[in-house]
């Protein structure tokens, strides 16, 4: 399996994985929905739903693959999902924290871009 399939799988398993632990809490006010692009490489977890009069609209997870890279759009999980990645093999160079700005990425561990 080429490394493009192999982290697009990853994504999916670890977006369904966060999905199930969630949905196990009982009476939450949204719904946690998924959304896999394999053709454009994106890949969503978002809550959406009301809260009496107030929408939420929110998302937690958005991963996409470009040049053979997993790039972390938007995080909000409590460990992080870039911890899971590493977890199944998946070098730091191969994944970007886009969510961080450009001139701070070259202090962490992961890669640049």
């Amino acid at each position: 399996m080429d490394r493009v399939k192999l982290y697009a799988t990853l994504i999916k398993q670890a977006l369904s994985d966060y999905v199930a632990l969630v949905q196990k809490s009982p009476h939450l006010p949204y719904q946690v929905v998924m959304a896999f692009d394999d053709e454009h490489h994106q890949y969503l977890v978002r809550k959406v739903g009301w809260q009496e009069n107030k929408r939420i609209l929110k998302t937690v997870l958005h991963l996409a693959l470009y040049n053979g890279k997993i790039y972390i759009e938007e995080d909000w999980t409590e460990e992080g999902i870039a911890t899971w990645l590493l977890e199944q093999g998946v070098p730091n160079t191969d994944i970007i924290l886009s969510f961080q700005p450009p001139l701070i990425r070259p202090y962490g561990e992961f890669a640049v871009a």
